[in-house]
């Protein structure tokens, strides 16, 4: 009671009312219901009182097929094969493969679990409890109705009638099934709203097409505004207020837009419009990433707002200067972390797609930047991403302008700081740094993976985010859920086997993580970040995790891990490599094989300290399916403070490896690798703290030098106030603020170009770099 008293305190007058309001709707409209008079049930359609214009008008659609035909005709024959499954009422459904609906298709059950959801008053169904309805999502993936758009364009490809009668069958046969407010597929606005906009692609697909009913454009109009009505009386405006209510809000503009004989089109096109654009200025972080911490909700959304700008644009619709800069900052989130092929996937993975449904794996997450070169005609936008079957219905020959002549892009690095996401990259190589906020809320769509890594390698993922695999699972799998998401499925460091917050239900957290980038930096000759978290500050004995990353463009990455604490923990670093990839216990390490050669060796430099392990993991390409991958880890019961180092090693098949080693420890921590002629020394700092290792003497908070044959040739300082090489002074400043770099063949460069003149080069050349002692 105290709970709810407190949270009622903290309501809104405008939430209280919208609450009230939509608990009174629905029970007024099931009485209606009870007394026969279903509302919704004969709406009322005028005669259009504007002109609307879909994607393509109906002269154009045979344009739109020729297009497809001569640039995409793989995907017109997959249409053809996927619509022939469909007149058999089998179904691939999110992940899910073959689903038999049978002769009569039963829109209540989930075929994959054998549970069919009652019929009784949507609000009454408890679409979470799989005991009730099973998974309410594969239930919902069918009743979105995009299989029969599949079908309309597969009658558009072929002309056979077959696939128009079955589309007319089952749109009847719905109907019959889910008479308002009855039934779980009235349980959603956003899955009314998914349906909605197949209804309408159906509508412009088929407004030339034989043998379908004489009423049968009217029926979908009736539809369609009793879906508005429901739309509007129940938006997500406090249940769901993320990907929910844009997809509703569009649907709204969408319906209000293309549908002007409804009475209520115009106020739903001008409220869709208003809620898109104050949700893309309120969800959307200033940086472009959304506020979900997830790559696919992040599409998801980007998805939703461009179809809504390009249907604006052809309407002649005006929108905001600032709505298209918000796009352009997401679309170029998404090209970044397209830029060394499949986009590096975080957080939850829904399995839905706003247009086609099968195109809903991380590789097809680059998608919507083929959209966005085609609105905003920008080729840069869209990276090496090729025409989509989607950008050719939408915008005809101008994305075939737009994506014309595309080559592969260098990775390059990148920060976008609001949502904390770093990107380390150099030419066919690109590590993805996930050190952003939880998510938005109690975090419901992001996982529990601070400070986690993904690698990229020539264009294939080498280390993984394993996904999400299911929302809604039987009991006796209950633990998938937290599982994907929690802190031991991420490529980071685990404290005594606990998440780094704590489950609180399938979609929520408590004790949620502060996270806080403390340094990065993206210089000409070297990436550096270093980041902590407080989700171990929680335990008895508080633990920080601090996770320190260097990379040498071209050559490696070492990652550092810090547990700060002062008791005994168990400690476990945790890789997760991509399926296909043989794993070794190689070394001090593992080494992970690609068939073709190609290795990437992870040798840690305390080996004797630390239990190596290679363990069965799974990796989820699509919701409801996992594949099984490969895990390493390296474990250890330590006191704290305690830390771990990681050489993260690409490798060719003529390539040997070197000797990584912990060599001295003091007042700062120093590292060691050895690979031929060459020795690159790493050196860790802290607060302000003067260390002497080796030939060096400095308070940099981190220092890395390479010598070769004993001569040094580069130099990196970062955070130093002052440094001495064989007791010699090269650097002093007032304060240590900023990096430097030094090269003997190069010179000097610096962050602040005042640096330059405390530093002496000339100390430097020729000199012979002093060994580090042992």
């Amino acid at each position: 009671m105290r709970k709810s008293l407190n949270r009622l305190a903290r309501t809104s007058w405008d939430e209280v009312r919208t609450r009230l309001s939509q608990e009174f709707t629905k029970r007024t409209d099931f009485a209606l219901y009870r007394l026969g008079r279903s509302p919704g049930k004969g709406e009322t359609l005028g005669q259009a009182t504007s002109e609307s214009n879909f994607f393509f008008q109906p002269a154009e659609l045979q344009g739109r097929i020729a297009l497809l035909k001569q640039h995409l005709p793989s995907a017109v024959e997959e249409t053809i094969r996927e619509a022939e499954e469909i007149l058999q009422h089998r179904f691939t459904l999110l992940g899910y493969r073959d689903l038999n609906y049978g002769a009569e298709i039963d829109w209540h059950l989930d075929a994959v679990h054998g549970k069919r959801a009652p019929l009784k008053p949507w609000y009454k169904i408890q679409f979470l409890d799989f005991d009730e309805v099973g998974d309410h999502k594969v239930i919902w993936e069918l009743n979105r109705h995009q299989h029969l758009v599949t079908l309309a364009k597969a009658w558009a490809f072929s002309g056979d009638e077959r696939y128009l009668r079955d589309i007319s069958q089952q749109f009847y046969s719905w109907q019959l099934a889910n008479p308002y407010p009855m039934g779980i597929n009235w349980g959603s606005s956003l899955e009314v709203a998914f349906r909605s906009l197949s209804w309408l692609w159906l509508r412009d697909l088929l407004a030339q097409a034989p043998a379908l009913p004489e009423s049968f454009d009217r029926d979908l109009l009736r539809g369609l505004a009793q879906n508005g009505k429901y739309i509007e009386r129940f938006l997500s405006t406090y249940f769901s207020p993320n990907t929910h209510l844009i997809g509703e809000a569009v649907a709204l503009f969408f319906i209000g837009t293309l549908c002007p004989q409804i009475a209520a089109a115009r106020r739903w096109q001008q409220k869709g419009l208003a809620i898109v654009l104050a949700e893309a200025e309120r969800q959307v972080r200033p940086d472009g990433v959304y506020f979900e911490q997830s790559l696919y909700y992040h599409v998801y959304a980007l998805d939703f707002f461009l179809h809504a700008r390009a249907l604006a644009s052809r309407n002649q619709v005006e929108v905001p200067a600032a709505f298209d800069i918000t796009l352009r900052r997401m679309l170029e989130v998404l090209r970044v972390l397209s830029s060394n092929g499949v986009p590096q996937s975080f957080g939850d993975d829904d399995g839905g797609r706003v247009f086609n449904p099968r195109r809903n794996r991380t590789e097809h997450m680059s998608d919507p930047l083929a959209l966005g070169a085609a609105l905003y005609q920008d080729q840069s936008l869209c990276g090496s991403t090729p025409v989509t079957e989607e950008t050719v219905w939408i915008f005809g020959e101008k994305v075939v302008a737009a994506t014309s002549g595309l080559q592969h892009s260098n990775a390059v690095p990148a920060a976008f700081p609001s949502g904390g996401l770093y990107v380390m990259a150099s030419p066919g190589m690109q590590m993805l740094i996930d050190a952003g906020p939880h998510g938005s809320g109690r975090g419901g769509h992001g996982h529990a993976d601070a400070l986690s890594l993904r690698l990229s390698i020539n264009r294939r993922p080498w280390l993984v985010d394993p996904g999400s695999y299911v929302y809604v699972v039987p009991e006796q799998e209950a633990q998938s859920r937290d599982q994907f998401r929690g802190t031991a499925a991420h490529n980071t460091l685990c404290v005594d086997g606990l998440d780094q917050a704590i489950i609180h239900g399938p979609f929520s957290w408590a004790s949620l993580p502060e996270v806080q980038t403390e340094e990065w930096i993206a210089a000409p000759r070297f990436d550096f970040f270093s980041g902590s978290h407080t989700g171990y500050t929680r335990l008895s004995d508080p633990v920080v995790h601090r996770r320190m990353i260097f990379h040498l463009p071209g050559e490696y990455w070492l990652v550092r891990d810090v547990a700060d604490g002062k008791s005994a923990h168990d400690l476990e670093v945790l890789w997760h490599f991509a399926p296909g990839l043989h794993i070794s216990a190689a070394q001090e390490g593992f080494n992970a094989r690609h068939p073709d050669g190609e290795s990437l060796l992870l040798l840690s430099a305390a080996p004797g300290q630390w239990n190596v392990a290679i363990e069965q993991g799974f990796v989820s390409p699509a919701y409801g399916n996992k594949e099984p991958a490969t895990v390493g880890v390296l474990r250890s019961r330590v006191q704290l403070p305690a830390e771990n180092a990681t050489l993260l090693l690409p490798l060719g098949s003529a390539d040997q490896p070197g000797t990584f080693r912990l060599s001295i420890t003091g007042e700062g921590t120093a590292y060691t690798y050895e690979h031929e002629a060459i020795t690159d020394t790493f050196i860790f700092g802290g607060s302000g703290i003067a260390w002497t290792s080796g030939s060096f003497r400095s308070d940099a908070n981190f220092l890395f030098a390479r010598s070769e044959r004993g001569e040094l040739e580069l130099l990196i300082l970062s955070g130093a106030s002052f440094v001495e090489s064989n007791g010699q002074p090269v650097f002093r400043s007032e304060s240590a603020t900023g990096w430097l770099q030094w090269t003997k063949a190069e010179g000097l460069n610096a962050s602040d170009p005042k640096l330059l003149k405390f530093f002496d080069q000339e100390m430097l050349r020729n000199r012979t770099a002093v060994p580090l002692r042992q």
